[in-house]
């Protein structure tokens, strides 16, 4: 479903990201965690075709970002992709049902339709109450659930969540990762979510960290061991353990070792 090849690139002369690969299946969540600065929210822009890459490809649904137009890669966003931006994004004029339903309206849904199933959506992420409000009437994490259920509503086959329960109480926070893994399963989705949360990452099938002390300044190493279960760390947290070698581990191989 989603397929990232030695994915390279630059940002201020300096080397962000350096021959990152991924595979991520349908009905698969992955998370990816790391410092600041070290290029996961740059990863999902350029997996969403948001943003450039400098060399590599980024296969979606069968379609190589590299090879469509501009104007062929906000179709495919449009009909393929659901992404939980960090900032949110919702559009001030709009009402959250209206700002859910954007999705729907571009895809051209009849009016029962989509209304039927903005109201599903809305109830799943426990804003059913809240549909008329404006955004700026919601409170930051109302508006995350907002933003949350617009990205669920037309039921992409990938989705993106940069950091989607950081405004969320542990409570609801767990509810909201519940339903972004349940959704990605049922709709055979592709899922990669970027987290600060090793809380968060815990639920994902598979975590990859990205760390900038590869030797090449601001490039990435990759860890990652999914057939080690997380263990707990502090405060209930799961620990991401790196494989057991003293050497970096590229983004290939510790996806083998992943899927070993």
């Amino acid at each position: 479903m989603l397929s990232v090849r030695s994915l390279s690139k630059r940002v201020g002369g300096r080397l962000l990201l350096q021959d990152f690969s991924l595979d991520v299946a349908p009905g698969e969540m992955v998370a990816v965690v790391g410092e600041s600065g070290v290029g996961k929210s740059t990863l999902l822009n350029m997996v969403a075709g948001l943003e450039p890459f400098d060399s590599g490809a980024v296969i979606v649904d069968g379609c190589s970002l590299g090879a469509l137009d501009d104007d062929s890669r906000t179709l495919l966003r449009r009909r393929t992709v659901g992404f939980v931006f960090q900032a949110f994004h919702l559009l001030a004029y709009l009402t959250a049902a209206e700002n859910v339903a954007v999705p729907l309206r571009l895809l051209g849904w009849p009016d029962r339709e989509r209304a039927s199933r903005v109201s599903d959506v809305l109830q799943a992420v426990g804003l059913e109450g809240r549909s008329a409000a404006y955004p700026r009437e919601l409170s930051g994490g109302e508006t995350q659930r907002i933003a949350i259920a617009r990205a669920l509503v037309h039921r992409p086959r990938l989705l993106l969540a940069d950091e989607p329960t950081g405004n969320l109480d542990t409570g609801t926070a767990d509810d909201v990762l519940g339903l972004l893994v349940r959704e990605v399963r049922r709709n055979a989705a592709a899922g990669l979510m970027v987290t600060h949360s090793h809380h968060a990452a815990a639920r994902c099938d598979r975590v990859i960290h990205l760390e900038g002390d590869t030797g090449i300044p601001g490039a990435p190493r990759l860890e990652g061991d999914a057939a080690v279960p997380a263990s707990p760390g502090a405060e209930g947290e799961a620990v991401v353990r790196p494989p057991a070698r003293s050497q970096p581990v590229t983004a290939s191989s510790a996806d083998r070792i992943a899927s070993s």
